[in-house]
């Protein structure tokens, strides 16, 4: 280290310790016999009171002082003397009774101040009842989205919305069709009830396909009154042709049916049986037969063919089964042989039923004159 930097103290260097070195220095006690001169050759201030043991010890009032904090070392904010100058607050009342704390907020009894209390009658003693008129508020700029609202397009916008929202609720069974009634639930519930009635009521009223039955005897019957009349009967070798009326012997069968039945139209088709041919029709019209019951009826038959020459079998076969029993061997004709198809119109039913039987003993209904045609 240079010579210059080094260190004033010369106890740092072992050397004899100086008057000067504050930590080394002993103090005598201030009750030794050499304190005062002492005290004098280190200058001290006598008016301090650290060294003046009986000020140090004792405050202005004579009481014992603690680690030097008396009375005149910090403020004192309170007051000492009690609230309005040390009065009791009944015996200042005169009347001796309790003070009323709440007297300035509930405006009974004896006020604490009366600076804000106003001696004139109040304005609404003399004044009658007031009728409070609200005024709304004013709102808010109308928007673009409730401009639009008020449009055709945003009225029918919020009505299908509407509608959507209803539909959902609905299926998801929060709502009913009126009000809390007709929910999806009880809907179903509602349906499959009316369609077990509309099916009981349907069995009872929905009229069933009659069966049909040709008397055994006469399949086919002479005509008679004004259908006799109303064609005339022909067989024609040139040109080749026949023509006449009669009548189809049918029964006809409603036990399946629970009320009367009833027919708009029962038309019938005559086929030769042979050849295919049509050789007649015929229409009952509008006929109705009584619930379960076997009704027999005649169905009106208008036997009608044309051909290119007697050769044709069709012919043939209706002019033979027709003829003159003088003109066969025996007297026996031979036997009329046809298909007859039915196609019904039955009203209550929507569709329109058909059925067909086949016939190969059937006399025919008329009977030509000796060596006619």
């Amino acid at each position: 280290m240079d010579p210059d930097r080094k260190s004033t103290v010369s106890s740092f260097y072992g050397g004899r310790r100086g008057s000067q070195d504050a930590l080394n220095n002993d103090f005598p006690s201030s009750y030794g016999p050499n304190y005062s001169n002492h005290a004098q050759g280190r200058g001290r201030d006598d008016a301090s009171s650290f060294f003046d043991r009986t000020s140090r010890n004792l405050d202005g009032a004579g009481r014992a002082s603690t680690a030097g904090y008396n009375r005149g070392s910090y403020f004192m904010a309170g007051r000492e003397e009690p609230v309005k100058g040390g009065r009791d607050e009944e015996e200042a009342g005169g009347n001796g009774g309790a003070w009323d704390i709440y007297a300035d907020f509930n405006n009974e009894g004896p006020r604490y101040s009366s600076a804000f209390v106003s001696s004139s009658t109040p304005a609404d003693a003399t004044i009658g009842p007031v009728e409070m008129v609200t005024v709304p508020a004013m709102g808010p700029e109308w928007q673009r989205d409730e401009l639009r609202d008020m449009t055709k397009a945003g009225k029918r916008e919020k009505k299908s919305e509407s509608r959507q929202q209803a539909w959902k609720e609905w299926n998801r069974g929060q709502r009913g069709i009126c009000g809390k009634w007709f929910t999806r639930k009880m809907l179903i519930i509602f349906l499959f009830i009316l369609c077990c009635c509309i099916g009981i009521i349907l069995a009872f009223t929905i009229p069933r396909v009659p069966a049909f039955a040709f008397n055994t005897s006469t399949p086919l019957a002479n005509a008679t009154g004004d259908w006799k009349d109303a064609i005339p009967t022909v067989f024609s070798r040139s040109p080749t042709n026949f023509s006449f009326a009669g009548f189809a012997d049918l029964q006809v069968n409603t036990d399946s049916n629970f009320l009367p039945l009833t027919f708009n139209h029962l038309r019938a088709t005559i086929y030769d049986l042979d050849t295919g041919v049509q050789v007649g029709s015929g229409d009952l019209g509008h006929r109705t037969f009584p619930a379960k019951t076997l009704s027999s009826f005649q169905l009106p038959l208008n036997f009608t063919y044309s051909a290119v020459n007697t050769s044709d079998t069709t012919w043939t076969n209706w002019y033979d089964a027709c003829r003159n029993a003088i003109d066969d061997v025996g007297g026996v004709r031979p036997a009329v042989k046809f298909t007859i198809k039915l196609d019904m119109d039955i009203a209550g039913l929507p569709s329109k039923p058909s059925t067909q039987a086949q016939v190969s003993n059937a006399d025919c209904p008329v009977e030509l004159a000796e060596n006619a045609g």
